[in-house]
Order: structure tokens, then sequence, then C-alpha cells
């Protein structure tokens, strides 16, 4: 399969490799994510944490989390420092309001990653506790979407949330959706819908295996799906209706800034960083495995995020198995850092996915 990547456009990557490499040096903090809760009230056949209604991991008291939060805010601009919620599910968390009010009275924006079943009956007190941005989960029309979500009220919620935003100001928010064999086909459909529905920006992912998702193989696409996956987001980029974009799993050859606004980076550990419900300082929380930097219950993040994270910055320790030759490797520099195991290997190659018959 043919993804030859065109001359004009490995001038493009070349130069915003170099911006990366910049970014990589300087470190900005620029996301937080707090996994606030490992509990959640659905059960996603997809879900990298494995999360279940009562965790055995206990939620995060916030004055933990804020000792964090007032320790970082003396060495960065906190209006250039988005934080969000995430769990589990975050709205589980009684105290949400509480902690963003919290957050917007010392100047970071903040916002929360939701699967959308309590958000309408709480939209009104979180824009009041200040909340600027939202992401909510939708997955297909309401059998897919229910079937992957494993809760019969799920798709019903989804949707009121998103109608709920949809009538408001001031509040930058998408939906994101995990593309799969049982909602592939009705895609254009489910495209359709959403911007019936008010839906400005799509955010489309597909699943890597880890967690639950690895024993389920109606999660993943093939090869060929995939790549029809890539031409749809980009025809509905060119189309202009609704605004798509590929989620920042992985190098896509010549799809790069085709089916996102950027060429590929990972910006874990360069500009996202995230707190885990135990403690952990990792990146983002999509990484499931074990590259924690220290825990704010012994270390000071600030100075873990100055010195630590090393792992994530010089990626030349994931120049290895299929990595090890690949021409692509100066530009993707392994794929994201949530598609490595504890041992490095990687789990799969968005690119070579691309590239196969």
């Amino acid at each position: 399969m043919n993804n030859a990547i065109s001359f004009r456009k490995r001038l493009a990557l070349e130069a915003f490799r170099k911006i990366h490499r910049n970014k990589v040096k300087l470190h900005e903090l620029r996301t937080l994510f707090w996994e606030c809760t490992l509990r959640c009230n659905a059960a996603c056949r997809h879900c990298g944490s494995d999360c279940r209604v009562s965790s055995s991991v206990p939620d995060m008291p916030a004055t933990d989390f804020f000792r964090v939060i007032d320790e970082v805010t003396p060495f960065v601009n906190p209006n250039r420092v988005l934080v969000i919620f995430t769990g589990g599910e975050a709205l589980l968390r009684t105290d949400l309001e509480q902690c963003g009010l919290a957050l917007y009275r010392r100047g970071f924006p903040w916002g929360v990653v939701s699967n959308g079943l309590l958000f309408a009956g709480r939209l009104e007190s979180m824009l009041s506790a200040g909340m600027r941005t939202a992401t909510i989960s939708l997955d297909g029309f309401g059998g897919e979407h229910n079937w992957l979500r494993c809760h019969p009220d799920s798709f019903d919620r989804a949707v009121r949330a998103i109608k709920a935003l949809s009538l408001t100001d001031g509040v930058k928010w998408d939906v994101v959706t995990c593309t799969n064999q049982k909602n592939f086909n009705d895609l254009s459909r489910f495209k359709q819908f959403l911007t019936d529905t008010g839906v400005e920006r799509w955010r489309i992912f597909t699943v890597f295996p880890v967690g639950r998702a690895a024993s389920i193989p109606e999660l993943r696409l093939s090869n060929g799906q995939f790549r029809e996956l890539m031409d749809f987001i980009r025809a509905c980029r060119r189309e202009g209706k609704i605004k798509v974009s590929y989620g920042c799993e992985g190098f896509l050859g010549s799809y790069e800034m085709e089916v996102r606004d950027h060429f590929y980076e990972c910006s874990a550990g360069v500009s996202v960083a995230s707190v885990l419900a135990d403690g952990a300082i990792s990146g983002c929380p999509s990484i499931r495995a074990n590259y924690h930097q220290g825990n704010i219950y012994k270390d000071r993040f600030m100075d873990v995020w100055e010195s630590g994270f090393q792992t994530f910055r010089n990626r030349e320790w994931a120049r290895r198995g299929k990595c090890a030759d690949c021409r692509m490797f100066r530009y993707c520099e392994g794929n994201g850092m949530h598609l490595h195991d504890d041992s490095g290997d990687l789990l799969f190659c968005h690119y070579d996915r691309l590239n196969s018959e």
C-alpha cells in the first residue's frame, strides 16, 4: 500500500520537527490532567483504566491536589495552564464544582472529560464555577453507544449533555467518538446526526489494546478500515460542515496535516502532565504502562517536571524493533507514549497499519 510522503510535506515535517525539539527543550507546562477519581458509573468495554463503580483506589482529597496547584503557580502563568478533570467519571465527585471554583479563583482555566451521564444536571453549577472546556463521549447511535458503554441510558444522557452545551456560550467543547466495528459503517449518518444536534467539533479515535479493550476484537478496525477512516476524516474536513479531527494517537504518514490541524507529536511530558488518583506523576492519563516519574506524596511536582520526564523527552530508547530502521522515526519518535508497554515495546504502529496490505 503506497503511503508516500510528498517532498513538500517532508520539508514541512522537518520544520515541525525543529519546533517540537524546541518545545522539548523548553518543556513549558500547558495542560495538567487530574485523575480525580477511578470510580465510574459506566463499564465501558474499551476502558484503559478498567474503572468500576467502586474503586480500590480512593478519590484523591482535593487538598492534596491543590497543594500541587499552589506549588506550580509561581512557575507558570496560570491563565495559560489548562487543568482537566478526568477519571473514571469526574462528575462522581460531588466537590467537582468547588474544586473548579478554587482553580478559577487562582486564575487557572479548567475543564472536564465526561461520559455525559450526569453532565446536563450539573452544567449550570459547573459554568458558575468557571468551567471553560468540556468533552463528551458519544460512540454512535443508541444501540452501538450503549453496547460500548454497557449502560442502557448512556446514549440519551450524553445527547442531553450535548444539546445543553450547544446552547451555552463561553465553553469550548467537543464530542469524542471511539470508532469500532459496531459503528464504523454508520459514520456518515452519525456525522449528520452530530451536525443536526449542534456539534461543531468532533474528535475521532481508535482503540489501543490495553485494559478491557485488549480482549474484545470488535473494538479493533482492520487495516483497510483504518485507511477508510482516514479518508473519511479527510473528506469531512474538506467539506467543512463539522470540524473533524483524528486523535493524537500516532504518526500517519501521507495523511499528516490532512486529518488533524497539526503534524503529529506526542506532548506527554513535554507540555502535558497528569496527577493520577494514587498521586503518581505522569504524562497524559492515557498512558497505562508504568512511566510514572514520581509521586506527589513524596516528591515536589515541579522538581519532577523540571528534572524528570527524560523518558518522555528523549525518545531514542524507542528506536528498537520495527522502529529501529524506520525512516519515519525522526518524525514520530516511536509513536505516542501510551502505545508502549512496561518493557518499552510498541503495541502497534499507525504508520505501519496504513502501509499494510
